[in-house]
């Protein structure tokens, strides 16, 4: 079984920047989009970014898009998001996940991933 461990989480000033790692154990991932979501504190989950499998396709949300870049290491199993002019509403616990099905591009639900790290707090003061 997959499982995915997120680490590059802390705490940064406004208009600082962070970058997020997410190391797959277990099986290789380079068959599956991998996603990055995030929680604020007494808010839902929410999409933030996706990699297709060959790493060709980026998605991102519109909260993040200009700011954000995610990219991925398929020889080392691994997938990281870089984030830059971040913003106190960036504040949330960011959690990587595996696509659920083989060589197809989410869009953006969580239902469509199936496997989840534990999540890596990203804290930013203005």
């Amino acid at each position: 079984q997959v499982q995915l461990v997120e680490s590059g989480g802390g705490l940064v000033q406004a208009g600082g920047s962070l970058r997020l790692s997410c190391a797959a154990s277990g099986r290789s991932v380079s068959n599956y989009a991998m996603g990055w979501f995030r929680q604020p504190a007494g808010k839902g989950r929410e999409f933030v970014s996706a990699i297709s499998w060959g790493g060709r396709t980026t998605t991102y949300a519109d909260s993040v898009k200009g700011r954000f870049t995610v990219s991925r290491d398929n020889a080392k199993n691994t997938v990281s998001l870089q984030m830059n002019s971040l913003k106190p509403e960036d504040t949330a616990i960011y959690y990587c996940a595996k696509g659920r099905h083989i060589a197809t591009m989410p869009r953006g639900s969580p239902d469509e991933y199936d496997v989840w790290g534990q999540g890596t707090q990203v804290t930013v003061s203005s």
